[in-house]
């Protein structure tokens, strides 16, 4: 027999608690989404260190420690080296200019003699300074080129900078054409492009003063650029040797108050001599001062940094007295071209 009364009688319909049997999902219909909030993720274990196989333990958040970086001793400013230096300027710019006061119609030679010892100077200086290779060979042609170059600019029928340009031009291709024979130099033949480049264009650089010498108010020209240059590297090394402040990088022994002041009393020189010269004025004889007075100080500061970096990448130094002479020779070789194109534009 059934019994007369169910198991849920005497339980109110309407009772809200829970029920008292199983707390399960009805059969046949699945769990309701959880409404209530996420669980947190687990948080990140702070504990100790455990010990891996193969080597410590260690966190994932642990960075590697940094290695200190070295820190490179300035350069010491060495005094006597300045003042050497300063007189090689000096003398270099008086050879120049009084050589420029021996030209005249139909006496280029005295001028092209002179001009070629600089240049002779020169290729020996920036060629033991930079070393490229084939030192030999890119030397002979360097000497050559300059020769050349200096012929075309004294026999040349009409005063002008293409001749030299040819010359720059075939001296450049021979030189590179001379490491390339050499298999042992081959390999750093792009490298040694930029050295082979300067040597070979300072040279014809040089040249340009010849040229300059055979138009109206090219000596006076040469006079006063060649003077500010020659003023603005004497007192900007003079400057170093005395008061080399603010210092411009610790591995140049330069000072920034040297470069300033020489490019400025180099400019004031060419006004004063502008005022004496004819066909000048003050003003016209400072305008093209700072330009060759400027352009000189930086070519001398520029060699100095690539010597600094020459030295840091490694390379051991060359032959004293050619390291110090390619500044100021650098200085005057940029001088030069600076000087005809402000003659050329400007007078």
């Amino acid at each position: 027999m059934f019994p007369s009364t169910s198991r849920d009688a005497g339980r109110e319909p309407w009772a809200d608690g829970p029920s008292s049997g199983p707390s399960g999902p009805a059969r046949g219909y699945p769990p309701a989404p959880r409404t209530g909030p996420a669980e947190e993720e687990p948080r990140a274990r702070k504990g100790p260190r455990r010990l891996r196989k193969g080597g410590p333990g260690r966190r994932p958040d642990d960075a590697p420690d940094e290695a200190p970086e070295e820190e490179v001793p300035p350069v010491e400013f060495r005094r006597p080296l300045a003042l050497t230096v300063a007189g090689f300027a000096a003398l270099l710019g008086v050879g120049l200019v009084l050589g420029a006061q021996t030209a005249g119609p139909g006496h280029r030679l005295p001028f092209a003699v002179i001009i070629f010892g600089v240049q002779l100077l020169y290729v020996l200086a920036w060629t033991m300074a930079m070393r490229p290779p084939a030192l030999l060979v890119v030397a002979l042609v360097s000497a050559g080129t300059a020769a050349i170059a200096d012929i075309a600019a004294v026999q040349s029928d009409i005063a002008g900078l293409a001749p030299l340009g040819y010359a720059a031009v075939a001296g450049l291709v021979l030189g590179v054409l001379g490491q390339l024979v050499r298999r042992v130099d081959r390999v750093r033949v792009t490298d040694s492009l930029g050295g082979t480049l300067l040597i070979v264009v300072g040279v014809v650089a040089f040249a340009s003063l010849i040229v300059l010498s055979r138009i109206p108010k090219g000596t006076q020209a040469i006079t006063v650029c060649l003077t500010a240059a020659g003023v603005a590297l004497l007192v900007a090394r003079l400057t170093d040797a005395v008061a080399p402040w603010p210092r411009l990088a610790p591995q140049v022994p330069r000072g920034a108050a040297g470069v300033v002041v020489g490019a400025m009393l180099g400019t004031l020189t060419s006004a004063v001599l502008g005022s004496y010269l004819v066909g000048f004025t003050p003003t016209s004889a400072a305008l093209v001062g700072v330009v060759t007075a400027a352009t000189a100080v930086l070519a001398d500061l520029a060699v100095g940094y690539a010597e600094a970096g020459r030295l840091m990448a490694g390379e051991a130094p060359t032959m004293w007295v050619a390291r110090h002479m390619q500044g100021p020779l650098g200085g005057f070789a940029l001088a030069a071209p600076a000087a005809y194109a402000m003659c050329v534009l400007f007078l």
